[in-house]
């Protein structure tokens, strides 16, 4: 069982995932009429499930869509009691250190995860759980707003083992933390 913690997403140039105001509209600025997915299906094709922070679940509840995952999807919470009536059947709210909660989820069988949302990533990276990123640049600076990294106590390297251009304008890179 190859353990591994994955993550997907994408920053401004300036490595913001959020702007001032907590929006994400700037994601979807550049023109895609092919809806080319930048390997968000290939990605989720290689995990097992996902854990994601609760302001990340929020944001994700408060689309306008269908629930967009087929993967078990842990959210990751200190403060939420429980989950909303309307997701009970969709995702389990789970609490604790992060190599318990994970101890948990693999217990649960499902060993490459997914991890989501800012403060999540930030906090599995603080521990040195996360072994793969892929970062996807959208061309825009927004001078503020949530960082994708936070300070940690020592330095992690990562070696580039991939990078894609998409739409002539977005830069995509693979990480590998090397250990």
């Amino acid at each position: 069982m190859n353990k591994r913690n994955l993550v997907f997403i994408a920053t401004s140039i300036d490595g913001y995932i959020a702007d001032k105001d907590g929006g994400i509209d700037w994601l979807h600025s550049i023109p895609n009429p092919d809806n080319n997915d930048m390997g968000y299906a290939e990605f989720m094709s290689h995990i097992d499930a996902i854990i994601m922070g609760r302001k990340t679940f929020e944001v994700v509840c408060g689309f306008d869509i269908e629930w967009p995952y087929q993967k078990p999807v842990f959210v990751l919470s200190k403060n939420m009691v429980s989950v909303p009536e309307k997701y009970k059947d969709k995702v389990a709210l789970v609490k604790g250190e992060l190599r318990e909660v994970l101890g948990e989820i693999h217990r649960k069988g499902f060993y490459s995860l997914y991890i989501d949302g800012g403060v999540t990533i930030q906090s599995f990276l603080k521990e040195d759980l996360i072994d793969e990123m892929t970062i996807t640049l959208i061309p825009y600076l927004l001078g503020g707003g949530m960082p994708l990294f936070s300070d940690l106590s020592e330095q992690l390297s990562f070696r580039c083992i991939d990078t894609k251009i998409f739409l002539s304008k977005v830069v995509q890179n693979h990480f590998v933390r090397e250990r």
